[in-house]
């Protein structure tokens, strides 16, 4: 906690610097940020889509062991794979109805030449492994990823194995690398806010959008986590008050650490000595959810994707915007949980569409607050569902009890 308060310290005086000495337009300051831009867009491009795909194949290949746990997976990823959807599904109508950046506001004449909607369908399968790297297609990544994930999980144990480690490990090494590069972020952040500072100088409507923007996304967490999770816990004769009492010292971990892992065994204790939920249930749950179930992730991203592509003069089509509900949520089920994982992932999916990324330097400082209110989300959104859940495997024991 002590290193999260100094990072998020850190990031708001780059933030506040960078405003300064924005405004300033001192010339060599200036030069400075161009260049160190520059260096962190880079960086950012290089591990983005090999995170994608690497993201992908190394959760769907952990899942293995979904014909040996059975009803409880099952009960599991269904809920998850709700829940998330869901979420993202929020985040699309309130980027739709709140508008942070309105059409006619919209830079169109920047817009590349876009394909129609079956070209773009089409888009989805490559034609050949290298074609979507080189394209940067990440639709075509993604369905890759999967096709490869589920692949491997047909091969014998063996064989398995060894590729679920390989893939692993992979991605071990490109976190490790994301890891090292988020400490040098409050530099990014700086450079990112002076060009910022420097672009809407003239032009203010940009701090209306970015409010806009942050409106959305604080909304779609806060929707998701008060009214959704109660009511799905309320549908299945759950109480949510007692659920969230008995939970609250874990929320408060994950509000303030901004890590699910490290809330995990308090969660663990409240969710088995203050809700009564059963070891099996619990103990399988929470570390499964801890690693799929992604619910503020997926709206940050789908939210966040609309915003630059819409401030770059892209406008979706309500048919076109449909897919992204599906790919946020394929992309959350596959953040690994790492600090700012979603904001790297959303990167990637921007990296892949062509589109500069200098507004993500902008939206990074805004990200220490959204991360907070997610990771206690997703925390929260563990708990419903494994509540959830045991309830049902303990209905269902019932019922094998009396017809025995």
């Amino acid at each position: 906690m002590k290193t999260n308060t100094l990072f998020t310290i850190g990031m708001v005086l780059a933030l506040l610097l960078g405003g300064i000495f924005g405004f300033l337009n001192l010339f060599f300051v200036n030069g400075f940020a161009e260049i160190t831009g520059k260096l962190f867009i880079r960086m950012l491009k290089l591990l983005s889509l090999p995170m994608i795909f690497l993201a992908i194949v190394s959760t769907l290949t952990r899942m293995s062991s979904l014909t040996e746990a059975g009803f409880l997976v099952k009960k599991i990823v269904k809920y998850t794979l709700f829940t998330t959807i869901i979420a993202a599904t929020i985040g699309m109508v309130l980027f739709t109805v709140i508008q942070p950046v309105k059409p006619a506001e919209a830079a169109i004449a920047a817009v590349p030449n876009q394909e129609s909607y079956f070209s773009f369908l089409f888009t989805i399968i490559p034609e050949h492994i290298v074609q979507p790297f080189i394209e940067n297609n990440v639709l075509g990544i993604a369905f890759m990823g999967t096709i490869l994930s589920l692949a491997i999980l047909k091969l014998p144990k063996e064989q398995r194995t060894l590729l679920r480690d390989f893939c692993g490990a992979l991605f071990a090494a490109i976190l490790k690398i994301t890891s090292t590069l988020i400490l040098f972020m409050p530099i990014g952040v700086f450079a990112f806010t002076v060009q910022f500072v420097q672009n809407i100088r003239s032009e203010a409507n940009q701090l209306q959008q970015l409010l806009l923007y942050g409106i959305c996304v604080a909304a779609a967490n806060l929707i998701q986590g008060l009214i959704i999770l109660p009511f799905l816990l309320k549908f299945k004769g759950i109480s949510p008050s007692r659920t969230a009492k008995g939970m609250l010292p874990a929320l408060t971990v994950a509000f303030f650490s901004k890590s699910s892992n490290a809330s995990l065994p308090l969660a663990l204790d409240c969710a088995k000595n203050q809700l009564g939920i059963s070891d099996k249930t619990a103990n399988f749950s929470f570390p499964l959810c801890s690693i799929i179930n992604m619910n503020g992730c997926a709206a940050f991203i789908l939210i966040t994707l609309f915003f630059v592509c819409s401030s770059q003069g892209i406008l979706f089509t309500p048919w076109e915007r449909i897919p992204w509900i599906f790919l946020a949520t394929l992309a959350a089920i596959g953040n690994a949980g790492i600090p700012m994982g979603c904001f790297f992932l959303t990167t990637a999916f921007l990296t892949g569409m062509g589109l500069p990324i200098e507004l993500m330097g902008m939206i990074l400082p805004l990200y220490s607050l959204f991360d907070m209110i997610e990771t206690a989300l997703n925390v929260w959104s563990d708990s419903c569902i494994t509540t959830v859940v045991d309830k049902e495997l303990k209905v269902l024991a019932s019922k094998t009890l009396a017809e025995g």
